[in-house]
């Protein structure tokens, strides 16, 4: 009895995930003329959708610049994450406790609440309108998180591995890149994606710091869209299954090691 619930539990959870999809492919596929699209599929499916969609909001533009901007918020946070969460599981300092805990606020820390000073800061020093005015605050904002996961897994390794190269002479950096790195790999991969993802689909940011048109991301890009075509539901469809694409490409990429790292940190 227990396993059939534990199917149904799996096929209900894959049901809520698989059937929006679906219903936006759906939608996508339909006739610009139909404003009330169902859940079927079209008998003369218009593929032409996409590409209308992708003219019209300028879509190889806005993908450019959220990958840019993804690209480089994640390979910087991944390594101030591991060097940061290295030294809080390993090293004695008097001071981890208390900063540990000011980093843990921060992951209550609403991006609406810092938008407006951000702003002007970043104009006094002159990287407004640019693709750094969203990088180094994304990369601030995602410390918190990424400190508490490596945290937690170089936590979790036996300190003996530790202490085994400590004895044989091995540096603090010399532990870190030969003994624990190799280990942390389905930690890294996993919050890579999910860096990769939270820096894709960010909307207020990019939004309020990034005014010229020409570097706009997609996911406001979207939002503009969405104001331009705001009825014509096929199209809107389109343009969100452009945007939401590299997200489940690199998803399905990368899924045996995104599934690893967070299994193994539920085990741990």
């Amino acid at each position: 009895m227990s396993r059939h619930l534990t199917r149904l539990a799996l096929l209900t959870a894959a049901a809520s995930v698989v059937l929006p999809f679906l219903a936006i492919l759906s939608a996508a596929l339909q006739p610009e003329s139909n404003l009330t699209p169902r859940l079927e599929w079209p008998s003369d499916p218009h593929w032409e959708n996409f590409a209308t969609a992708w003219s019209s909001a300028g879509f190889a533009s806005l993908l450019k610049s959220s990958a840019v901007i993804a690209l480089g918020v994640v390979p910087l946070s991944l390594v101030l994450a591991t060097l940061a969460g290295y030294g809080m599981a390993t090293m004695e300092l008097r001071v981890k406790g208390p900063l540990f805990a000011l980093l843990m606020i921060g992951l209550a820390l609403p991006y609406e609440a810092i938008v407006i000073p951000l702003y002007y800061d970043l104009r006094s020093i002159g990287l407004l309108n640019s693709y750094w005015s969203v990088i180094l605050p994304l990369i601030g904002a995602f410390m918190p998180f990424g400190v508490f996961w490596m945290r937690s897994h170089f936590e979790s390794l036996p300190k003996e591995l530790t202490e085994a190269a400590q004895m044989d002479g091995a540096s603090g950096r010399r532990v870190l890149t030969r003994v624990l790195l190799p280990t942390a790999w389905p930690a890294l991969t996993t919050l890579g994606l999910l860096y990769f993802m939270w820096a894709w689909n960010h909307f207020l940011l990019a939004l309020i710091l990034i005014q010229d048109p020409a570097m706009r991301t997609a996911p406001s890009g979207l939002g503009k869209f969405v104001q331009q075509f705001g009825k014509n539901i096929p199209l809107l469809s389109a343009g969100t299954i452009i945007v939401i694409t590299p997200i489940v490409l690199l998803y399905l990429f990368f899924q045996r090691h995104f599934v690893k790292g967070i299994l193994a940190g539920a085990v741990k």
